[in-house]
């Protein structure tokens, strides 16, 4: 037995530092391809329609797949799923580049690649997800810290994979970018499989819910977890809610961006210094959440966090302001979302049972991410028919009506609210049942 099994009473800070490290290298591989696929098709193809057909395609199996994966993780442990997917992932990337250099790189097969590596990094992004709390727990970090550092995490991934995805493009082409991201989910994948302790990120055992049962089956799982979300409102109205600003997010980033880029005359050096300074900036707001969120209410900084991170991007590009302009927007846009994560993941680990994480975490992220596949697919066809400025400014419009809007709603005031139902706290004889609490 290691010194991390927790029943040693021992602390150490290697499990989170693992975790933490398989999504950095990870989540940075992704933010590569988010720069270099996108302009791969545009100046390859010249269509800014079949750019976000390539978007759609990625992330219709990634929502898909990861919905359904959430029991799977939860019955066989959340580090195998991780490790195998990541080197799926890492197998398909590194496929684009070689086809196309052989000259067999269809768009066909470039969206059955994207395809196949959405499928596989659902569940593996899920994986590691599951595992902070486990982590926080064996290295003894408050959960909202450890939340908070993996918001930090995302946001230097977000910081550092643009900064790398624009310079490797403008300088060396968009296929470099996508080696790149081979490299890091191969990286992360052997930091999983060999960096973190033994006993860490394996199944919880379930018990039987009456006597002489077996251990509850794939569906009967399934069903926990959807019945668990439905009865949680809180949860249930912020799956809704980012539901619809991740979609226009995504038309954004995969479609948006990119042809004002080219319109601009800005190219892929722009792109990737506008994630840049926004995912700096999204770091220094992941680092004083991680410090004061437990200090602050959640509510209050969780919509000013939204009021700053969505319409003024969208609103700058539409101005045609000058370059310094739009940093800056970007820059305050990335402060403001640097808090949002943290608190969605203290949040969701304090409602959610341990033995249930994979399958409600799954079913929230899918919902949330549901839109995701037509943001680029919509974002495209919309700036081919009335171009870029007018879908600017209806993205904006609709990004601060939805944010505020909801915000109405009255089970937003649980979310200041002592939980009492801290995951960390929960008995062990819970584990034959399932909730349907109505928070409000």
């Amino acid at each position: 037995m290691t010194q991390d099994v927790l029943g040693s009473g021992k602390r150490s800070l290697r499990p989170l530092s693992g975790v933490l490290a398989a999504m950095a290298v990870s989540l940075t591989g992704t933010r590569v391809s988010a720069v270099a696929l996108p302009w791969f098709v545009l100046v390859t193809t010249g269509s800014a329609t079949r750019t976000g057909l390539v978007a759609f395609c990625e992330m219709t199996p990634y929502v898909a797949v990861k919905a359904f994966t959430g029991p799977l993780v939860d019955r066989i442990g959340p580090r195998a799923v991780s490790w195998t997917t990541d080197l799926a992932s890492a197998t398909a990337a590194a496929a684009v580049p070689l086809f196309h250099a052989v000259d067999l790189l269809s768009f066909p097969l470039l969206l059955a690649l994207v395809a196949l590596i959405g499928a596989v990094r659902g569940p593996g992004d899920l994986a590691k997800e599951v595992m902070v709390p486990e982590a926080a727990e064996r290295g003894g970090v408050p959960l909202e810290r450890a939340t908070g550092l993996s918001g930090v995490t995302e946001r230097l991934a977000s910081t550092i994979g643009p900064a790398v995805g624009g310079s490797l493009v403008a300088l060396l082409g968009p296929l470099t970018g996508l080696v790149v991201n081979a490299g890091c989910f191969a990286l992360g994948s052997v930091i999983i499989a060999l960096a973190l302790p033994r006993g860490m990120g394996h199944a919880i055992e379930e018990a039987p819910s009456q006597a002489g049962e077996t251990e509850p089956g794939y569906w009967r799982r399934f069903g926990e977890g959807f019945t668990f979300l439905r009865g949680e409102l809180l949860l249930l109205t912020v799956t809704v809610m980012v539901g619809v600003t991740n979609l226009l997010d995504a038309g954004f980033t995969t479609v948006l961006m990119p042809v004002w880029a080219k319109e601009s005359a800005n190219g892929p050096a722009a792109i990737g210094l506008m994630g840049t300074v926004a995912g700096a900036a999204a770091v220094a707001g992941s680092l004083v959440a991680s410090l004061a969120a437990h200090r602050l209410r959640r509510r209050v900084v969780f919509f000013t966090g939204f009021l700053l991170a969505g319409a003024p991007r969208f609103l700058i590009l539409a101005s045609h302001a000058p370059t310094g302009a739009v940093l800056a927007v970007f820059a305050v846009s990335g402060f403001g979302s640097g808090f949002l994560n943290p608190m969605l993941g203290a949040v969701l680990f304090e409602r959610v049972p341990r033995r249930m994480l994979g399958r409600v975490s799954a079913l929230g992220d899918s919902l949330a991410w549901a839109g995701i596949p037509l943001g680029g697919l919509a974002a495209g066809a919309a700036v081919a028919s009335v171009g870029l400025s007018p879908v600017l400014l209806a993205g904006g419009a609709a990004y601060f009506l939805t944010t505020n809007l909801t915000g109405l709603r009255p089970e937003w005031r649980e979310m200041d609210r002592a939980s009492g139902r801290d995951a960390r706290d929960r008995q062990p004889e819970e584990a034959g049942q399932s909730s349907s609490a109505n928070l409000t």
